[in-house]
């Protein structure tokens, strides 16, 4: 694929790290000129004040990423990371190890259920091999692929594998420092790939069997809360095995004591290569203007160890649900999200961010083709009569990182 105007190119020979830091630094927070431009814009609109909820604020929040009172998307991508995590031989999950590269075949069938979805949503999918325990090549021949053009034009599988899953976090690192280095710029890569390729929405999507386990050890980190508050039942599993997982979770934090002033080795430490990749999606797609539609609980876990590494790019994350997790709300929270559904999902995927993106495409649709009352012709509301409601962006304080959060309960941090 050529290079494309105005999008960084990744060099196969950079040093590890080398990415991840320069990405780090082109992350700039969005523009407030456009979002309170496009806040008058809103607030002007010929309906009742607050009758269209927060789909108007949604709409404030797309058009001052994109800089323009057109906001659209056209291009979707829905980017479902895969690897296998060493800690599910503890029990943790109501399903073995070896699903995880059946349904990486399921999903290049084009059988899953984001499959499906993204149908829907008009948005293509890309599997990312990130660390799936397995060579995929003897399942899928080739269909898997580590040229970024072959499997965008064609689908598979792009061949972004660091190692065969991870070590079991409850007994020390699940990875090397370098390895999460790798995975962090795996996703930066695909980023940019696909901005490129002209795409200008992506949804985030996960697939590892026991990667609930690795994400509540990062929510805890990262939040301070308790592994008996972010950690659920996954795939559903009993009560026995909720406590045990639990247990694993405490036993990890306390082996590795990772600290969240490091969110490299807080991956390192108690991460997962896919929530690798998922971090260095939303790093990459910031550093570039795409807004980011975060699925589930271990997308979620990947927002927070890229927002802790450039706190400038929660301004371009849009929370596609809440999740049935009971720590995803603690997690959006920290975050200052408000998802988009809430619809009691928990299979990941990149479910919930395909479901969100036809509500994205009327947020922008409700900014870029509604009339003002000028235009409509339409009188406004009675002096003294009906309170205007405002529009968020136009009067909520921005964040401390400087991002505009139009349709989220941001707080100065």
């Amino acid at each position: 694929m050529s290079a494309t105007p105005g999008v960084p190119v990744m060099s196969g020979s950079a040093a590890p790290g080398a990415v991840l830091s320069a990405t780090r630094e082109r992350i700039r927070p969005v523009d407030p000129a456009s979002a309170a431009r496009a806040a008058a814009r809103a607030a002007d609109l010929a309906i009742p004040a607050g009758s269209l909820g927060r789909m108007l604020d949604l709409g404030v929040l797309l058009a001052a990423i994109q800089g323009t009172l057109q906001p659209s998307f056209p291009r979707k991508a829905i980017v479902t990371a895969a690897g296998d995590h060493g800690v599910t031989r503890r029990g943790v999950s109501a399903f073995p190890a070896e699903v995880t590269p059946q349904m990486v075949a399921n999903f290049v069938r084009g059988q899953a259920a984001v499959s499906a979805l993204a149908g829907v949503a008009g948005a293509r999918i890309m599997v990312v091999d990130a660390g799936v325990a397995a060579d995929l090549r003897e399942l899928l021949g080739d269909r898997v692929s580590a040229d970024f053009s072959t499997v965008f034009d064609n689908g598979g599988v792009l061949d972004r594998k660091v190692r065969l899953g991870t070590a079991d976090l409850s007994r020390g690192a699940a990875m090397s420092r370098e390895e999460a280095v790798r995975s962090l710029e795996a996703g930066i890569d695909v980023a940019l790939g696909l901005r490129g390729a002209g795409i200008d929405l992506v949804g985030t999507g996960d697939m590892g069997i026991g990667n609930t386990t690795p994400s509540s050890a990062l929510a805890c980190v990262f939040t301070g809360r308790t592994p008996a508050d972010m950690t659920g039942r996954g795939t559903g599993i009993d009560d026995a095995s909720l406590e045990r997982k639990r247990r694993v979770v405490e036993e990890g934090l306390s082996v590795n004591s990772p600290d969240p002033s490091d969110p490299v080795g807080v991956l390192a430490a108690v991460g997962g290569l896919e929530i690798g990749v998922i971090a260095g999606l939303i790093l990459g797609g910031a550093s570039v203007g795409i807004p980011i539609v975060v699925d589930g609980f271990i997308s979620t876990a990947g927002a927070l160890v890229a927002c802790a590494l450039a706190p400038h790019a929660r301004g371009f994350l849009i929370a596609g649900h809440r999740s049935l997790e009971p720590g995803h709300r603690l997690m959006l929270d920290h975050l200052g999200l408000a998802p988009l559904l809430d619809l009691d999902l928990r299979l990941g995927e990149g479910t919930g961010a395909a479901l969100a993106m036809p509500l994205i495409d009327g947020a922008a649709a409700l900014l870029r083709e509604m009339a003002t009352f000028a235009e409509a012709g339409v009188a406004g509301a009675n002096p003294g009569v009906t309170a205007r409601r405002p529009v968020v962006a136009a009067t909520r304080p921005m964040a401390a990182a400087g991002a505009v959060q139009a349709h989220q309960r941001v707080e100065a941090r």
